[in-house]
């Protein structure tokens, strides 16, 4: 048990080929990333409920009283906890779509960069669904900024000419549907026995292939029944509606 409170050393950080010690600032951060990443470790393997000041800090490496120096309280970490995922998130599909061609080609990085992360921090899932029910506020907030990044992505395709002029109003409709898709994709053909493996290829291709083609003819409504079982090439965008070439 003695050597579980020992707090663990802080690397060092290696300049001009000479090692030198952690700034305060520098330190500050450090411990406090550790403490948000034992979290996450800790919250995708046990939940929330049963998330321990005491099991996170043992984790991070440092001692218990050090919490407090930044965090007034455990919920006040999980508060902080998704919207620091968040951005780690955001950053990392970013850097892995930033390089794309063209809209349709960015959507289909972004998608994939999305299950990337979750395979890279699995604990990821769990901290945003439980999330809803212990941290709500910061739940409302990463859908928030999710469905806002999403909108401002549709109204540049459309103002680029990518993709066709709809309401205004839709655009917010499209962003859900597709943080919907991301949801129930994850939870059909991601997460297994509470593990994540990689996507499917075949998932990706339907996917874009609904997203840029479209499935239902626009037309179709219950008044004409027998037009709902016709398809065709349509304007649907990168995380929205986008043109088709062949159309």
């Amino acid at each position: 048990m003695k050597s579980e409170r020992r707090t663990r050393k802080l690397p060092l950080v290696k300049k001009l080929g000479r090692a030198q010690k952690l700034t305060r600032a520098e330190k500050q951060s450090h411990i406090r990333a550790a403490l948000l990443d034992a979290a996450a470790k800790v919250v995708g393997e046990v939940g929330y409920s049963a998330a321990m000041v005491s099991t996170i800090t043992r984790r991070a490496g440092v001692a218990q009283g050090t919490f407090y120096n930044y965090f007034s309280s455990r919920q006040d970490l999980f508060d902080q906890l998704l919207p620091s995922m968040s951005n780690e998130m955001l950053g990392f599909i970013n850097q892995r779509s930033s390089h794309a061609a063209n809209d349709v080609a960015r959507e289909k990085l972004r998608f994939e960069a999305y299950f990337a992360y979750l395979l890279a921090r699995p604990e990821f899932y769990r901290i945003l669904y439980e999330s809803e029910l212990f941290a709500p506020e910061a739940f409302q907030k990463h859908i928030q900024v999710i469905a806002q990044g999403y909108q401002r992505v549709l109204r540049r395709a459309t103002n680029a000419g990518d993709a066709r002029a709809v309401d205004p109003r839709e655009y917010e409709v499209i962003a859900f549907m597709l943080m919907g898709a991301r949801k129930y994709l994850s939870s059909r053909f991601v997460r297994s026995n509470d593990s994540i493996r990689e996507l499917p290829d075949f998932v990706t291709k339907a996917y874009m292939r609904f997203v840029c083609n479209g499935f239902w003819d626009e037309q179709a409504d219950d008044a004409s029944p027998s037009l709902s079982r016709q398809t065709k090439k349509k304007v649907l965008a990168p995380e929205g509606l986008l043109r088709s070439e062949k159309a």
